[in-house]
């Protein structure tokens, strides 16, 4: 299959108006009206977006479609393009190269009329309603109405000593990819890649699995006669259970070793080992995912409790538990949703649509759906999927996996291989362009 450019693929534009939207969600019950925003002689909502990722990305693009010319969207990125974690696991074994993945943020700008700040975002001011962002520019405040903080993850650092640069975790898309790459490339023959998957939740359920089974299959193809050792800290494949299971028992016998319940305690980072609870593990290459937690800027604003990793939110807006206009989506949120990209737009559509209706003095949506769904190569030329989605519980106040939806595919196959760029076409364009 050509991948010289995913986009090549990429469906025809339907950006989605809002009531098409949330009828497509399940919500035609629910109260489905647009918020009647206020006059265009009346100063614009200021609403500031900090990350362009999935998450991000779509809800500055939704605010600015669904607005109608009535909300002033800034979108506050370090950079003018987006590296994609999806897909990037293809990369690392040479399936695809970083262009395939590479998306910029330019027609965010021109086609919607959002105002794109290169820089980085450094303070979030919640009394005066500020977020500093530091850039080519200096450094400025910039005044909001509402705020949307999307910005991934950040590591929570092991013991020992861990050097990202030996034993690269390749866990945000982008120069961290092309290293485990290049050490990918340099497996010599009996050679052993060291990887570990840590505790849930983490971003990407499936990912660290996908991992293992694409770096098998890249020895296996290569006929290295090498192994893939995988730690798991948790006591079991912690998606897509099925096929993991059935990849690294009978596709990848003799190549995986899968130790769950195996908690990495400390990293030697030079000589490529983990010190773990089943003793000392080493490799020629060592892919070490560190904990996960809620963006440093999350966490430096206040959003995080003491002894917590991820922001409380109340999912009918995202908004903070203690700053109802600060809204935190994607990754760094603590609603007990898959951390995934599609996870991260759905949940930037709710976000976006609650905040229209608080500009106009409406209630949020009551009844939202989420839904998360994802392909997995399991081999260069095959995948599988998973997918399932979440409603309201008024009861717990809670996103609630409804049960029907979750499923994931009985077998990887070819046909799913092609389906996973049609789908990753679409989410990309969705968010982006």
């Amino acid at each position: 299959m050509k991948t010289s450019s995913l986009f090549d693929q990429a469906i025809e534009s339907s950006s989605l108006d809002r009531r098409k939207f949330l009828k497509l969600l399940g919500l035609a019950g629910a109260t489905l009206a647009v918020p009647r925003l206020a006059s265009a002689a009346t100063p614009l909502a200021r609403v500031v977006v900090v990350g362009g990722g999935f998450g991000g990305a779509t809800a500055a693009k939704y605010l600015a479609l669904w607005g109608k010319g009535k909300v002033q969207v800034t979108l506050v990125d370090a950079s003018v393009q987006h590296i994609s974690c999806i897909l990037s696991n293809l990369v690392v074994t040479g399936s695809l190269g970083m262009a395939d993945i590479t998306i910029g943020l330019g027609t965010l700008a021109s086609k919607y009329g959002i105002k794109l700040v290169v820089g980085r975002a450094t303070e979030v001011n919640p009394s005066a309603k500020t977020v500093t962002v530091s850039g080519t520019g200096g450094t400025v405040p910039i005044p909001y109405d509402h705020l949307i903080l999307a910005p991934g993850i950040d590591f929570v650092m092991p013991a020992g000593s861990y050097d990202a640069n030996l034993t690269p975790h390749a866990w945000v898309a982008g120069t961290q990819t092309t290293l485990l790459k290049g050490q990918v490339a340099g497996l010599k023959k009996g050679g052993v890649f060291l990887m570990n998957i840590p505790k849930a939740p983490y971003r990407c359920p499936p990912g660290p699995y996908e991992r293992a089974c694409l770096i098998a299959d890249h020895i296996k193809r290569k006929k290295l006669g090498g192994k893939v050792i995988v730690c798991d800290a948790n006591p079991g494949i912690t998606a897509e259970p099925v096929g993991f299971g059935n990849a690294f028992t009978k596709t990848f016998k003799g190549i995986v070793d899968y130790k769950p319940n195996c908690t990495v305690l400390s990293v030697n980072s030079a000589a490529k080992t983990f010190v773990t609870n089943l003793g000392n593990i080493s490799g020629q290459v060592a892919n070490y995912l560190p904990d996960m937690k809620a963006g440093s800027l999350v966490s430096a604003a206040g959003l995080v409790d003491a002894g917590a990793r991820w922001a409380a939110v109340d999912p009918l807006s995202y908004g903070s538990i203690r700053y109802p206009e600060i809204h935190v989506i994607g990754d760094s949120q603590a609603t007990a949703q898959p951390k995934s990209g599609t996870m991260a737009n759905a949940q930037a559509k709710v976000c976006a649509d609650a905040i229209l209706r608080a500009i106009d003095g409406q209630a949020p949506n009551p009844a939202p759906v989420t839904m998360s769904a994802c392909y997995s190569p399991i081999t260069s030329k095959t995948a599988s999927w998973l997918t399932a989605s979440y409603q309201y519980d008024t009861a717990t106040k809670a996103m609630k996996r409804v049960d029907a939806s979750f499923g994931e595919a009985t077998a990887p196959s070819a046909e799913n291989y092609i389906d996973m760029f049609d789908w990753a076409n679409s989410l990309f364009e969705d968010t982006f362009l």
